[in-house]
Order: structure tokens, then C-alpha cells, then sequence
């Protein structure tokens, strides 16, 4: 599966939000400058209702990592589901994905790094390895990680002294976390217009 490789702090410039998922100073010191050479000098032009549409759209797709093809896939997925709103559904969508869930998990500092060791070889699911980023996690599935991922950690922890709290809807054991329901847009605060990206895909 494609996926954008560039730099990602120009991404998160271009939408004047941290998509990155994990803390950034310089980062946050630089999201009201647009990228490229003269970007100090630029401010953001006001935009149409299209223009707030496509914005909103970017930054969520930007913010999973995922390309145009495959985030519209789920849009269209989601106005199909009936138990869930279509913003709901979306959000259940992107948040069930197997490197999603490894990075809620804590298991990898961001969705990128989760995506990598999904690839790998590194995550299993029922004891079953699944190298495929875009997997569906469904309720009560156990998810278990390699002993590689947990020195990566135990590396990580003794270079950084805050660790994330878990959200709600996983729950994780040493090397082991399930997906103990499907997550509502109360519990995760993403900073997006979910009806202004529906909207997009309904023009």
C-alpha cells in the first residue's frame, strides 16, 4: 500500500495543527508559519466553504496517515454503516485500524511507527501474526507484541520520563491490549470538523 513519505512537519504547517500524534515543541513554535521559503512572511488566506471542506478532509486523512483513495473508501464505508451517524462511523473506522490501535496502545510513539512494525512482522492478533496496517481490530480481539517492541520501549521510557495515558476504549497488559469497545468522538478529541469532511465527499 502507498503511502506519503515526505516530511510530516510540513504537513502539520500546512494544516496549523500537530498531526504528528505525539508532542512536538518545535513543532508547536512553528504551526502558525506556512511552509516554504517564504512562508513567515504569508498569512492564511480566508477561505470558501469548499476551501474549509478540503482543509478539514486533509487534516484528518493526514493525521491516520492515509492516502486520498483509501480515505475516501472510508468515508463511503461509513455512510453505510446504520448503527452510527456517518461521522461516528468514520471515526470507528480509522480508530479500529491495527496501527492505530498499537499506537493508542502506547505501544509505538507514533501512527507511523506502528504502521512499520505492523509490517514487520512484530503484532499479532489471537496469537496469529497480521502484517496488514489497515486490519480491522473488532472488540475482545487480544493484540500482542514482539519482545523487539518492548526493548523499543523500555529505550524510549528511559529517554523520555512522560508516558501517555490509554484511552478509554483499550486496554493494555506488559506486551499484550485489546480494543474493549468501539470508540465515540467523546473519547478522542481530534481537531477536526468531522461534518465539514462528510460534507466534502457529498458535493
Amino acid at each position: 500500500m502507498a503511502r506519503y513519505t515526505g516530511p510530516k512537519h510540513k504537513l502539520a504547517r500546512r494544516e496549523g495543527v500537530n498531526i504528528l500524534g505525539k508532542p512536538s515543541a518545535s513543532l508547536e513554535r512553528r504551526l502558525n508559519v506556512l511552509p516554504g521559503q517564504q512562508g513567515r512572511g504569508r498569512r492564511r488566506r480566508k477561505q470558501s466553504e469548499y476551501g474549509m471542506q478540503l482543509r478539514e478532509k486533509q487534516k484528518l486523512k493526514r493525521m491516520y496517515g492515509l492516502l486520498e483513495k483509501q480515505f475516501s473508501n472510508y468515508v463511503a464505508e461509513a455512510e453505510k454503516l446504520r448503527d452510527v451517524s456517518t461521522d461516528e462511523g468514520l471515526l470507528r473506522l480509522l480508530e479500529t485500524r491495527l496501527d492505530n490501535v498499537i499506537f493508542r496502545l502506547g505501544f509505538a510513539k507514533t501512527r507511523s511507527q506502528a504502521r512499520q512494525y505492523v509490517t514487520h512482522g512484530h503484532v499479532f492478533i489471537n496469537g496469529k501474526r497480521v502484517d496488514i496496517p489497515s486490519y480491522r481490530v473488532s472488540e475482545g480481539e487480544e493484540i500482542t507484541v514482539s519482545d523487539k517492541i518492548l526493548k523499543n520501549l523500555e529505550i524510549e521510557k528511559s529517554e523520555e520520563t512522560i508516558e501517555p495515558e490509554l484511552l478509554d476504549f483499550v486496554k493494555k497488559a506488559k506486551n499484550k491490549g485489546k480494543l474493549t469497545r468501539f470508540p465515540t468522538k467523546d473519547d478522542v478529541q481530534n481537531p477536526v470538523d468531522y461534518q465539514l469532511v462528510i460534507e466534502f465527499y457529498s458535493r
